[in-house]
This record gives C-alpha cells, sequence and structure tokens, in this order.
C-alpha cells in the first residue's frame, strides 16, 4: 500500500483535450482526503490467497486477477478485512482518478501521450502524435512498466479496475469530497485506467467506462485503498 496524501485538484477533461467526450467533460474541483492505495492492481497470488480460486485466463502468479467482477471485488476488500483487521475497500472514482494523475494535468500521468514501452496497451491505437508499437493482446506483471509520481503502478493500461461508484452519464451533482457517489442505478459501476485490450485514447487519466455490476471480463480487475487512520 502506497500512502496517497490529500489534496484539490480538478477532475476530468478539458473541453480540448484529444478524445473528450461529455461524460469526462465536466470538470470540477475535489478534495480528497488522505488514504492509502495499492502500489499495484490485485494480483493472481493475492486473490489466491483471500479467495482460494484461479479466475484468470492469463495466468501467473504476478499478473493481475481478471475476469472478477464488481461484486466478487467487494467480497475479496470483504474478506482481506476480516482476516487483516483493517478496513479495506475500493478506491471511489475521484479518489481513482487523484492517484492516477499524481499531480498531472495531462491527459496521462506520463504526459501528453504513451507508448508501448510505458504502458500496456493495444500499440497500434497511439493518441496524439506517439509512435504505434506492440500489442501484447494480455496482461503483464503488474510493476511492468514505469510508477507515476505517487508510485503507483498500471493506473494505465493492463486492466480496467473497479471503482466503487455508481455509474452517471456525467459528473453534474457528484461528491466534491472525494466519497464514493452512491445515488443511481446501484447495478452499474464505475472502471478506469484502459487495459491491455484498449487503444492509448482509452488509459486516459480522465476516461471513464461502465459495466453491470455482476459481469467478469478478461480486461477487469481491481486495486484496493485502506482506510486511513
Amino acid at each position: 500500500m502506497v500512502y496517497i496524501s490529500g489534496g484539490t485538484f480538478m477532475m476530468g477533461s478539458p473541453n480540448d483535450e484529444e478524445g473528450v467526450n461529455y461524460q469526462q467533460s465536466h470538470q470540477h474541483q475535489v478534495t480528497v482526503p488522505t488514504f492509502y492505495a495499492g502500489k499495484y492492481p490485485i494480483t493472481q497470488a493475492q486473490w489466491q490467497a483471500v479467495m482460494g480460486n484461479h479466475p484468470s485466463r492469463f495466468q501467473g502468479e504476478k499478473r493481475p486477477v481478471e475476469n472478477v467482477s464488481w461484486d466478487d471485488a467487494v467480497e475479496f476488500c470483504g474478506k482481506l478485512s476480516l482476516q487483516t483487521g483493517k478496513k479495506y475497500r475500493l478506491l471511489s472514482e475521484a479518489e481513482w482518478e487523484y492517484a492516477c494523475r499524481a499531480g498531472t494535468t495531462t491527459p496521462f500521468h506520463f504526459g501528453e501521450t504513451i507508448t508501448p514501452e510505458l504502458v500496456n496497451y493495444k500499440g497500434y491505437g497511439r493518441y496524439a502524435n506517439a509512435p504505434t508499437g506492440l500489442s501484447r493482446e494480455q496482461t503483464t506483471d503488474v510493476g511492468s512498466f514505469p510508477p507515476n509520481a505517487f508510485g503507483l503502478c498500471d493506473m494505465h493500461g493492463n486492466v480496467l479496475e473497479w471503482c466503487s461508484d455508481t455509474w452517471h452519464e456525467d459528473w453534474n451533482g457528484a461528491p466534491t469530497d472525494g466519497s464514493s457517489w452512491e445515488t443511481g442505478r446501484r447495478d452499474v459501476r464505475v472502471l478506469r485506467g484502459g487495459s491491455w485490450f484498449d487503444t492509448a485514447l482509452t488509459c486516459r487519466s480522465a476516461y471513464r467506462v461502465r459495466v453491470c455490476v455482476g459481469h467478469r471480463f478478461q480486461l477487469i480487475g481491481f486495486r484496493v485503498a485502506l482506510v486511513f487512520a
């Protein structure tokens, strides 16, 4: 777990960012309290230790667990909390973006674009003026690519990450205190970060997508937060 000092940031994409749509463009100021975030997405070894099974398609102890639903991820957090006596949970959407940006305002925490040497994504789907490159077509071991300024790895690409929030089409009325948005449809939740299956455009810091809580895909995983005490 990595200590993430709280702070205030602008959540969402500016209107002139390449690839922005209305679901990301309602920029708003959010103040996020201090918390701890997983340095990596939950690995298959960690999942096995807590849940006792192997749901992933791309096998490897150090690879991120995938093929897990939002319900599965919440169950993992509950079991991990019981085993450790500490309170683990999913990151809120605001916490996730704050942690991903790590003080940056560019489309990616690396800067204006990314390359396959920095992120596991479909390398032919370039962003801005970046060159095309390798498409690995599977997950990679966590920590295979450089971390952001907070020390977090794989915030762009590898696997999409479940957040705790219910889905809304935009951020009108969203909480500004970093908490999870829990009104609306509780059966559809937010995913962040892009994956090995996605192009660079969908790996941006502000990009967001929705999936029903019971669905499992080989491009979806998660990381956990630890309640600060």
